[in-house]
């Protein structure tokens, strides 16, 4: 288990290196100048400004110099915890971050918890009953989360709690150590629409996963021997089968992270979401490389936890 976890973790390291390079060369492939958008305020209107203030700016954010050098510099400052400076907020940009990325990372925590909670018990149910009623209306309920479109099932909600109910999710965003009632108020909803397409999907998963352990020879061996049903399906079926859940869990709760931005604008939660979109807007190019490096780096240790995850699971995986 310690050569699998010291060699998981040595592939780590050239993988963050190479998404760095790709972040950086992304954003120069993108069309627009940061400087114009900067002077201009996003407007087409070109005659406000001279060619020497567009030079004078491009030199101050260190725009002219080579490629390889603006890329050095990148990864120095961020190896000692220097993001930089937002070009449109003009404050540093872990200031700026750093409150919504806690606010998404409590989002997608709240949301994979109630998927998991829910999809892992139903899965099991609806492998166990196969074909009963159970069965069949715990797939019609997954069929109808996986088609559903999430930012569509955000908006029925908020339909259905102004209208029905006469009520919406307080707006902000109040601590959970601070206000923890008003906290949950704001993040049960939109956590349940980011929930709702994944606990589907998840449930599919596992009531697949489940039949396919449940034929197997060492499963009737178990009933053979006079196990109980409960210790049969706990501890010889439902490890076997979690694997391929822990993998869409682990890719599930990384997607959350780059795609919360349509329900966090529906429900208005202060996230990374809006700042992106804000940096998008305003061609912020230094905060935009900050947020997705932020995400990738959150879903290669994901995927890192995975893979570790995998060793525990199953001690016959290992790689060569």
């Amino acid at each position: 288990m310690r050569a699998y976890a010291i060699r998981r973790l040595a592939l780590f390291i050239p993988t963050i290196i190479l998404a760095t390079m790709l972040v950086f060369a992304l954003f120069w492939i993108v069309p627009g100048d940061a400087a114009y958008m900067i002077l201009t305020g996003g407007d087409d209107d070109a005659g406000k400004v001279s060619l020497e203030q567009l030079d004078k700016l491009r030199k101050d954010l260190g725009l002219d110099q080579p490629i390889h050098i603006q890329y050095g510099r990148w990864v120095w400052d961020i190896l000692r915890g220097d993001l930089g400076i937002s070009i449109w907020y003009r404050v540093p940009v872990w200031e700026e971050l750093e409150s919504r990325f806690y606010v998404t990372i409590e989002l997608a925590v709240i949301s994979i918890m109630m998927a998991i909670v829910v999809a892992i018990p139903l899965g099991i149910i609806s492998a166990v009953n196969q074909d009963s009623l159970g069965d069949y209306s715990s797939r019609i309920f997954t069929l109808i989360g996986i088609a559903l479109p999430t930012f569509w099932f955000g908006i029925l909600m908020i339909y259905g709690l102004a209208y029905f109910v006469g009520w919406l999710p307080p707006l902000g965003y109040a601590r959970l150590w601070t206000d923890p009632w008003t906290n949950l108020q704001q993040m049960f909803f939109p956590a349940l629409c980011l929930a709702f397409n994944d606990l589907a999907f998840t449930a599919r998963v596992t009531r697949s996963t489940m039949l396919e352990v449940m034929r197997e020879d060492y499963m009737r061996t178990a009933r053979a021997k006079g196990l109980k049903e409960t210790l049969v399906i706990g501890r010889h079926a439902l490890r076997n089968a979690l694997l391929p859940v822990v993998t869409i869990s682990g890719y599930q709760f990384a997607g959350m992270l780059g795609g919360v931005i349509i329900v966090e604008s529906i429900f208005v939660v202060p996230g990374m979401g809006t700042l992106l979109i804000d940096s998008i807007i305003h061609r912020d190019f230094v905060t935009l490389q900050a947020i997705v490096l932020l995400i990738a780096a959150v879903t290669l240790l994901v995927n890192l936890v995975i893979d570790l995850a995998y060793g525990f699971l199953d001690p016959r995986i290992r790689y060569r």
